[in-house]
């Protein structure tokens, strides 16, 4: 839980202490949006609730004082100060259009969005995690569950950004699409939105894997959807490695616009990247140590391999006869590229994937929720900052949470110089 202690002096004669708290709550959302658009008109969508919350904490916190409308909303005037000054990532002095940031996660589409001059009038999300990790970076607490969000209380605005849930449609997942009725149906949160709101452009993003699920249906019905609200589509398959990160991550990502455009998504660089670009060469922490179960078959693939690419099989004796360890083996094989793989069945049976290892000098795996890339030849997995440059987060970017969380976090994110360029060039057209 969020805890803040902002300081107000001599409001009506009286000193008064606000503490801010219940990151999860509509109001304190309202009270940091309030903060952040009292410059831009966008504030009238945020005042009524954040008066009611300053004046629900100045009454639990002085019971004895009484405490009116008037008072709670001088305090408000008096806290409005230059939040610039104090968040990690402050929006531009003098921005050219205004966007919303849905399932905001930690920020990724944000970043993209202020450094080409954006400023967010509104975001969403609703882990408390995540919004603890927003707050810290952007001074802002994001509203919760987007399902009970009234589209006309969300400001106006030219674009909006949106990572979907993308567990429905991932191969790591059940992959059930628009069947999962937690996640898959949250797609119709945003066309609702874009509806109500009708912004002049939008960015989606997704798994590659929607492009294929149920056989192509479910983006034919998402391209449906957003085409009937009058949006020209352009959509594309992109890869992190083409563009400055060593992440073979894929990802689905989507721009419409009201009028009829010429779009082009950014082409990708020449320039091969490798995990040596982002790793800390004075990272030695001991919980980042691969197993000693891990480092010792490492150690047995090199010690028993005789030539280059070929497949060393370990001792499977210890596995149950049942099981498919047990049944098919377990082999490694390094690839050309250098990265080590463990997998169940050999050449001749069908391969299960158990276990990949990289290497300093080639990319990583897609870094999800639940897994963290790994080096054989520096016998550590990647540290939460090396996990961040990994999704092109800066350095100074703060994770309040847990490891474990940080890297969950980063997992379910988007990577930023990606979305950064994305949005450089719809900028040219809005």
């Amino acid at each position: 839980m969020i805890k803040e202690r902002i300081d107000i002096e001599n409001i009506d004669g009286q000193i008064f202490e606000i503490k801010i708290v219940e990151p999860d709550n509509s109001k304190p959302a309202s009270f940091t949006h309030y903060l952040h658009n009292h410059k831009n008109g966008v504030s009238k969508y945020y005042k009524t609730e954040a008066i009611s919350y300053v004046k629900g904490i100045l009454e639990k916190e002085y019971p004895l004082t009484k405490i009116t409308t008037e008072v709670a909303e001088s305090a408000l005037q008096y806290l409005l100060f230059d939040l610039n000054k104090s968040t990690r990532f402050p929006a531009p002095e003098n921005p050219t259009f205004k966007f919303i940031d849905l399932f905001a996660g930690i920020g990724g589409f944000r970043i993209g969005g202020q450094k080409n001059n954006g400023k967010c009038v509104f975001s969403s999300e609703w882990d408390k995690f995540a919004q603890q990790t927003y707050k810290s970076n952007f001074g802002e607490i994001p509203f919760g569950d987007i399902t009970k969000i009234d589209a006309d209380t969300i400001p106006n605005h030219d674009v909006l950004f949106a990572g979907f849930p993308c567990q429905p449609f991932s191969y790591s997942g059940r992959n059930e699409g628009f069947k999962d009725k937690t996640r898959g149906t949250l797609f119709f949160d945003i066309l609702r939105i874009l509806e109500t709101k009708k912004p002049k452009m939008f960015l989606l993003e997704n798994v590659k894997g929607l492009k294929s699920h149920n056989n192509g249906k479910t983006l034919e019905i998402i391209l449906d959807s957003l085409t009937k609200l009058g949006y020209q589509l352009n959509w594309e398959i992109l890869k992190s490695t083409d563009f400055g990160l060593p992440q073979k991550r894929e990802r689905w990502y989507c721009v419409g616009s009201l009028k009829p455009i010429s779009f082009e998504f950014p082409k990708k660089k020449t320039e091969q990247v490798t995990l040596r670009s982002i790793i800390d060469p004075n990272e030695d922490s001991a919980n980042l140590k691969l197993t000693d179960f891990e480092q010792k078959r490492i150690d047995y693939h090199f010690q028993h391999v005789t030539n280059d690419y070929e497949r060393v099989e370990h001792d499977s004796s210890k596995y149950e006869p049942t099981t498919k360890k047990g049944r098919h083996g377990v082999f490694s094989f390094q690839k050309k590229d250098g990265s080590l793989r463990f997998h169940v069945g050999d050449h001749a049976k069908t391969q299960i994937q158990e276990a990949f290892y990289c290497t300093l000098d080639t990319y990583s795996p897609t870094i999800i929720a639940n897994r963290v890339p790994k080096l054989w030849d520096i016998g550590r997995k990647l540290s939460v900052l090396e996990a961040q440059r990994l999704q092109g987060f800066p350095d100074k970017y703060e994770f309040p949470v847990s490891d474990n969380q940080s890297y969950k976090q980063l997992g379910n994110s988007v990577s930023v110089p990606v979305i950064e360029l994305i949005i450089k060039e719809m900028t040219k057209h809005l």
